[in-house]
């Protein structure tokens, strides 16, 4: 990969800091522990919290450093070209309510942040979801009357505030963006005010479904709850067998200095060209802070630097004085039927909530299963609770299942047909890494820019699929569930709970 300007970190994480929190040292009760402390994991213990309940929130790493701190950051109710879909798989009715529970998620946000004095650089402006191509015209107007029946402000417009042509656009008004972590750090901190304990640094790697539940860190201390809540993302835990209905895809992001008067004034998205994402953010002044999403891949698959040069490129040439400044991935994973799981974690469950599969669009989905999930705790109920349910199963979701799957097998099969994906230690350049057989296994094995190699088995201790090296991001990437870890192993993102198992190199090897 061509060297890049600007810095590889998330902005969102430059200019959002907030404090640290302990991670748990000893034995702990709870009325409820929120595993995770994402979009989702915070708005719902922040919800149980002022509900009166004594709630834990336990994040594997840092709060709200994950997929929510590399999100885009959009808080939308129109996600792409769905409401069409919606309404052929779940009827009319269920595409409202889907519409329902998203437009009040972006209100909800706004009330809250008035409330509480959020400084979180809320924004109200349009959505558009945008074709190029003149043969995107009718699916366009199709979802334009689709989201407008749901209930949404929609309308189909061929004029945008892109400094490109289209052939024509949904637009939806009264939609949001925001910086996401200066909200959630403030929720943060008045859920610690309201009594309720915050760990970071505090891996869970067991479950037990019990009267009451107890959970098992990492670490050994264990922590009792009458309810518990997994909003890691993908599941940690796969009883569910929600493995099966979700597909991980992840994406890249380049930000961009704009002057303030070239700024196109809404958030943009379209699917073509393997995605491409617009909006922008307040910055210096004088200028906006352009964000561009885009090069959607399965983790694990293809040339990472060579994506994010085509998203430069296609950045600076639609935008030519834009100056790139960051650039960071963001993950995220899609249901087989489009909509998340958002409730009871699989039929059998009484005491164990899930939030997942929320497809790219996690602000809003996460805003909403923060008070979804809050009133089925609380006995209460909100009206789309069905529409959300886990344990939901269409017809229309099989052919997307076996896809899922099918991709699936192709890298636990697949991938342990190749010999190799290099043929020794030698061959690997620095600072990059491949998948060598010593003696007789597979490892994963990266070389550093001092050019010693560092091994670690090469099988995924989620599932055992063998993972691939991002060589952008030089990170071990499992293509079947989306499992990401660190050169030494670490675990960098779940659903593993358990890191790579470092390997042995023969002395003649590691000179």
């Amino acid at each position: 990969m061509r060297h890049l300007p600007g810095t590889y970190e998330s902005y969102w994480m430059e200019t959002g800091t907030g404090p640290e929190h302990p991670s748990l040292t000893g034995d702990l009760e709870v009325d409820v522990a929120v595993v995770g402390a994402g979009v989702a994991g915070i708005c719902t213990a922040w919800e149980l919290a002022r509900a009166g309940l004594r709630v834990a929130l336990l994040e594997g790493d840092r709060v709200a450093a994950g997929v929510t701190g590399h999100t885009t950051a959009k808080l939308s109710a129109q996600h792409g070209l769905l409401y069409a879909q919606l309404r052929k798989s779940f009827g009319v009715e269920g595409a409202r309510q889907y519409a329902r529970s998203q437009q009040e998620a972006v209100e909800y946000v706004a009330r809250v942040a008035a409330e509480l004095e959020i400084d979180c650089e809320l924004e109200r402006v349009p959505a558009f979801t945008y074709g190029e191509s003149s043969d995107a015209a009718d699916e366009l107007r199709a979802e334009a009357d689709a989201a407008r029946e749901a209930g949404l402000a929609a309308s189909f417009v061929s004029e945008t505030g892109l400094p490109y042509p289209v052939a024509g656009a949904v637009r939806v008004d009264d939609q949001a963006q925001f910086h996401p972590r200066k909200f959630l750090l403030a929720l943060v901190a008045d859920l610690v005010e309201r009594g309720g304990v915050v760990h970071e640094r505090t891996r869970i790697v067991s479950l037990d479904e019990g009267d009451p539940c107890r959970l098992t860190a990492e670490s050994g201390v264990e922590i009792v709850a009458r309810d518990v809540v997994v909003a890691t993302h993908y599941p940690v835990f796969d009883r569910a067998l929600l493995f099966s209905r979700l597909e991980p895809h992840r994406e890249l992001v380049i930000a961009a200095a704009l002057p303030a008067g070239q700024d196109p004034r809404g958030m943009y998205v379209t699917q073509e060209q393997n995605t491409r994402s617009v909006r922008t953010a307040p910055y210096v002044e004088g200028k906006r802070l352009l964000i561009v999403t885009g090069e959607k891949f399965t983790p694990g698959v293809g040339d990472v630097g060579e994506r994010y040069e085509q998203l430069a490129t296609w950045t600076l040439e639609r935008f030519p004085t834009a100056r790139i400044t960051h650039r960071w991935a963001a993950q995220d994973n899609t249901t087989t039927d489009k909509v998340p799981f958002v409730g009871p974690f699989h039929p059998g469950s009484r005491h164990v909530y899930v939030a997942t599969g929320f497809g790219g669009w996690g602000m809003s989905n996460g805003v909403m299963s923060g008070r979804l999930l809050a009133a089925q705790i609380t006995g209460g109920e909100l009206p789309w609770a069905s529409l959300y349910d886990p344990r939901r199963l269409h017809v229309r979701e099989t052919p997307s299942l076996l896809k899922v799957q099918g991709s699936v097998l192709k890298h636990f099969v697949g991938d342990r047909l190749r010999t190799s994906h290099a043929d020794s230690i030698d061959e690997i350049a620095p600072g990059t890494g491949a998948l060598v057989r010593v003696d007789g296994r597979r490892c994963a094995v990266y070389r550093d820019e001092n050019g010693a190699p560092h091994a670690v088995s090469a099988r995924c201790t989620h599932l055992g699929c063998l993972v691939h090296f991002n060589d952008a991001e030089r990170a071990w990437e499992c293509p079947c569930h989306g499992s990401r870890f660190a050169v030494d192993g670490a675990v960098l993102q779940g659903p593993a709970v358990h890191p790579l198992a470092p390997r042995a190199l023969p002395e003649s090897n590691e000179t």
